[in-house]
């Protein structure tokens, strides 16, 4: 940092300026702690519904599998036609420590039966239950991956602030402020000297009258 003009108003300022980026330091110390152990928690529960849905398709997978050999694969081609399109989803925000983190959720019901369970085996139905579990999996799992992008992002932003007032902000301003103190006790010192020694002309003027 440059220097500036050793003057007391300059060194109140400055230890202003240092109380505060002590106390900002102080928060962005908790910030990160706090995003640290959301972050490890979702990744936990991110990585259990990852296994959760990996296991989920490979299911889906085999029930397409053995309903196609039961009613073959015209039949559920043609149920496929006839399935209502997947209902939309809603998009909110939630917010933890200034973190946009996004909820999805489904608006109405997913995976409505728009085709006559009648005219279809119900392994076809199987199929329908199963791969709207397994889509609800995925809104899941991409929910919690958005979130960890997110709070990796905001953890590595807020240990490059902390890093910065450790070792370049709080540094500087405290060896200015060590800087303005010497400056003032040295010109304190010459006025002293130059007060005596003014006090001591006085004196011996005053005797040689």
């Amino acid at each position: 940092m440059a220097r500036i003009n050793p003057t007391r108003m300059n060194l109140i300022n400055l230890k202003r300026r240092i109380a505060i980026a002590k106390k900002g330091h102080s928060i962005l110390k908790r910030k990160r702690e706090v995003l640290v152990i959301e972050f490890l928690k979702l990744l936990k529960e991110s990585k259990e519904s990852r296994s959760m849905l990996n296991q989920m398709i490979q299911q889906s997978y085999k029930t397409v599998t053995i309903a196609s050999t039961y009613v073959g694969t015209f039949e559920l081609e043609e149920a496929a036609m006839q399935m209502a399109e997947a209902a939309p989803v809603l998009i909110s925000i939630k917010n933890i420590m200034g973190v946009r983190i996004p909820e999805i959720s489904r608006l109405g019901s997913a995976g409505e039966q728009a085709y006559n369970l009648a005219h279809y085996s119900l392994a076809v139905d199987d199929i329908n239950t199963k791969l709207t579990k397994t889509t609800d999996s995925i809104i899941k799992v991409a929910q919690m991956e958005q979130g960890l992008k997110r709070l990796v992002v905001e953890i590595d932003k807020t240990k490059r602030r902390v890093n910065a007032l450790d070792y370049r902000v709080i540094p500087g301003m405290t060896e200015q402020s060590r800087y303005i103190r010497m400056r003032l006790e040295e010109i304190d010192r010459d006025s002293f000297s130059a007060l005596k020694h003014v006090k001591s002309r006085l004196s011996k003027a005053q005797e040689s009258k």
